[in-house]
């Protein structure tokens, strides 16, 4: 009985070492079940096997074979091609043992990122709730929808894979867990487009942008101190930490376009901002390898920012942030920015007004990428200064039907004369125009709208778009 308990032992122990040394593909954790690949166009799919397998890769779309040879360090990658949207489907990855990826769609992509405005769930921060949040988690369900979320990640060297997340089906659960102006912006694409929709949240609360940016791109800022690898406490301020653990592992999955909202933790640098932001962009575009595609960003929201510093140097007003994210839309093509000047709150961060945030970007994705006509997507911008006497006439773009202060007096315009003083102006719409004249300036030379830390913008579009705060100086 012994003997053959103990042959018993030595042939489970044999089973189980040709087992883990079998070859077996390990893939990054987003290539799962349930997950969404973007329709017709040919992703990458890449994983890991023994050095020197040879790997193939079959879609039940169309019953295509794809093989590929895992290198000397085991990695292999190559792409496919994916039809129009559509599923489920499988696909099998076979190296000699076969993983089936099972109830895949096929639909559009995106990329949602940035800090702790876009990572706020569904069912809000503690004590920090979001409107109207529990009526839409509670009618979220949509087998169509799919939500994949990248873990916190703080890393001194890039990755391969991020830590073990699985992509998951909207329904309340899931749903109240994930980034709620991404999944607004997700749904409202679904109810308009009728496409399988996969929404992947890359973000990490209180995050500088550097942040999110690898060593290459940083060369170009010599102000930005590079970590070295051997650094005690890397955290999620440390420059090119997240790039590392949690951008780079996704670098090669195929997307249709990205929405980003960051910017807070870089309001007290707003020069080196609109540098650095638009570097990242082209950083990330040229990682994905997909061309300039859709880049759509939320402006910072109005906040008492000044409450982080004793100092009062007038760069500590967020404005001046807002004013480099307005910029930038000159410097980054294929770029949408929405403007949340109507729900900022002065004593938190996290305006709860998430929805309008989310659906403001998915405006523009609907309008701009998939073409979708007869609404406002874009806000009016500010477009030029003229002066005439006292009064300084301002015009704006992307106001074809002009704009409304709903009836209120338009109370956030401030005008200066050569003594650089800004003093409160009075301001008139008049045939899609803002005029502007204080008393006490008789010869103006620069024009400042909603430019304050905390302020509540009173300037929109007809269709309810609020304008961005501007300035017309470069004092």
């Amino acid at each position: 009985m012994k003997k053959k308990l103990a042959i018993g032992l030595c042939l489970s122990l044999l089973s189980f070492i040709s087992a883990i040394t079998k070859a077996t593909p390990k893939l990054p954790y987003f290539f799962s079940d349930n997950m969404v690949l973007q329709q017709q166009s040919e992703p990458a799919i890449w994983g890991w096997s023994k050095a020197g397998t040879v790997v193939t890769i079959t879609t039940s779309w169309n019953k295509k074979k794809y093989t590929t040879t895992a290198d000397a360090s085991g990695k292999w990658k190559t792409k496919i091609a994916t039809p129009v949207a559509g599923g489920p489907y499988d696909i099998t990855i076979n190296d000699g043992t076969p993983t089936i990826l099972k109830n895949v769609l096929i639909g559009e992509v995106w990329l949602c990122s940035g800090q702790s405005n876009m990572e706020m769930p569904m069912k809000g921060f503690k004590d920090q709730p979001i409107i109207g949040s529990n009526d839409a988690i509670f009618n979220s369900a949509n087998y169509n929808i799919r939500l994949y979320t990248v873990p916190r990640s703080v890393k001194l060297e890039p990755q391969d894979t991020t830590k073990n997340s699985p992509w998951k089906i909207a329904e309340p659960e899931a749903v109240s867990n994930f980034s709620a102006t991404a999944y607004y912006f997700g749904k409202l694409l679904y109810e308009k487009l009728h496409v399988p929709i996969g929404l992947v949240n890359i973000s990490y609360g209180g995050s500088p942008v550097e942040a999110f940016m690898d060593a290459n791109t940083l060369n170009n800022f010599p102000e930005i101190k590079l970590p070295s690898a051997l650094e005690l406490k890397p955290n999620n301020r440390t420059p090119t930490t997240l790039f590392n653990g949690m951008l780079n592992p996704f670098m090669g999955y195929g997307i249709k376009g990205c929405i980003w909202y960051q910017g807070e933790t870089n309001y007290d640098r707003p020069e080196q901002y609109q540098k650095l932001f638009t570097a990242f962009v082209k950083q990330l575009r040229t990682q994905l390898n997909q061309g300039d595609f859709p880049f759509y960003y939320a402006q910072i929201a109005p906040y008492n920012y000044a409450q982080y510093s004793a100092a009062n140097a007038p760069k500590y007003n967020s404005a001046f942030l807002r004013d480099a994210q307005r910029k930038a839309l000159a410097t980054i093509p294929n770029s949408g920015m929405a403007v949340l000047m109507d729900i900022g709150e002065e004593t938190s961060i996290h305006p709860a007004q998430k929805e309008v945030g989310g659906k403001r970007l998915a405006y523009m994705a609907l309008a701009q990428t998939y073409g979708l006509k007869g609404f406002g997507y874009a806000s009016p911008s500010f477009d030029s200064i003229s002066i005439t006497g006292n009064v300084a006439t301002i015009k704006f773009a992307n106001a074809p039907n002009g704009l409304t202060s709903f009836g209120k007096p338009l109370n956030n315009f401030e005008i200066a004369g050569a003594d650089k003083v800004f003093r409160a102006a009075k301001a008139v719409i008049s045939q899609g125009k803002v005029l502007v004249s204080a008393i006490d300036v008789k010869e103006p030379v620069a024009v400042r709208y909603a430019f304050k830390d905390f302020i509540v913008g009173d300037l929109f579009s007809t269709e309810g778009l609020p304008v961005s705060s501007f300035r017309t100086d470069n004092w």
